[in-house]
């Protein structure tokens, strides 16, 4: 939860229209229900359905085939980038997170969308 409160209070402050999902499920719940989304913000470590399985999924939709997707992980180790890119990320950062960073990645995803 306070991951939750740190990055959509950078991504409001920046005047992000923001939508929260506690778990994978209601992330492909709020895909489902409102197709239109620019980015997708996935942490992977989630209850009940994980970033991985979630990203798997929303890639299976042909809607999202082209969606940005950017995983948001405390995982630093060696392969995990890689992990994250072959479920279906688009990029990848590090918790903690650096908010210059992630709101560069997310001005270069947009602009690519």
């Amino acid at each position: 939860m306070r991951n939750i409160y740190s990055v959509s209070a950078i991504l409001e402050d920046k005047g992000f229209d923001i939508e929260i999902a506690t778990n994978g499920r209601e992330a492909l719940e709020a895909l489902k229900d409102a197709p239109d989304k620019d980015l997708v913000l996935m942490d992977i470590m989630m209850p009940e359905m994980d970033g991985y399985e979630a990203m798997s999924l929303i890639r299976k939709d042909p809607r999202f085939e082209k969606l940005p997707i950017i995983a948001l992980t405390a995982k630093a180790m060696k392969g995990d980038k890689q992990k994250c890119i072959s479920a279906g990320a688009s990029d990848y950062i590090t918790k903690p997170l650096n908010a210059d960073k992630l709101l560069s990645l997310i001005r270069v995803w947009l602009q690519q969308s």
